[in-house]
């Protein structure tokens, strides 16, 4: 299995691409020798904040509450969440804010895997958004990360920038 992630939708103004926009910041699990896609998980659907989630994606294997071994697959990703997947299926284990700064999400809903917004942090063109965290750059970026499965630690390199939005028209 290979497993990558697929960047942010263009035009950046979200007004301008309604919908999801399906298949833009995923994670996906394709088979190495076929290329058949396993799975993909959007992180972050209708991005319109520029987290292009395609950063390091950590395997590991972990037990779940349950005391079971599971094959999983932790990312750190740019829109402030730490998401980690079943990396056989894809299925959602958990999704935790990277710290409590995060406000552009009011959390994840695990069941469907969609993030809850908060839209006073939207980048709407009527809106001027004051303080959105995590900014443009993400709160996680291009840095490497790595686990160590004797202590069962992640480490990670993480940004702590917020970003204010001020919408304008041009000629």
């Amino acid at each position: 299995m290979i497993y990558f992630g697929t960047g942010n939708p263009a035009p950046w103004n979200e007004t301008m691409r309604p919908g999801d926009n399906k298949w833009t910041m995923t994670i996906f699990g394709r088979d190495a020798d076929t290329g058949q896609a396993h799975f993909g998980y959007q992180k972050t659907p209708h991005d319109e904040w520029d987290y292009a989630g395609v950063n390091v994606m950590m395997l590991s294997e972990q037990k779940d509450k349950d005391g079971k071994m599971r094959k999983l697959l932790t990312h750190p990703d740019r829109n402030g969440i730490v998401y980690t997947l079943d990396r056989t299926d894809g299925s959602l284990v958990s999704a935790n804010k990277i710290d409590d700064t995060v406000n552009v999400f009011k959390s994840v809903d695990l069941k469907s895997g969609t993030p809850v917004r908060d839209p006073e942090y939207g980048t709407r063109m009527d809106h001027l958004a004051k303080d959105i965290c995590p900014s443009a750059m993400g709160y996680h970026n291009q840095g490497h990360d790595s686990y160590d499965p004797k202590r069962q630690a992640f480490y990670m390199g993480i940004n702590h920038i917020c970003m204010d939005w001020e919408p304008f028209m041009l000629p």
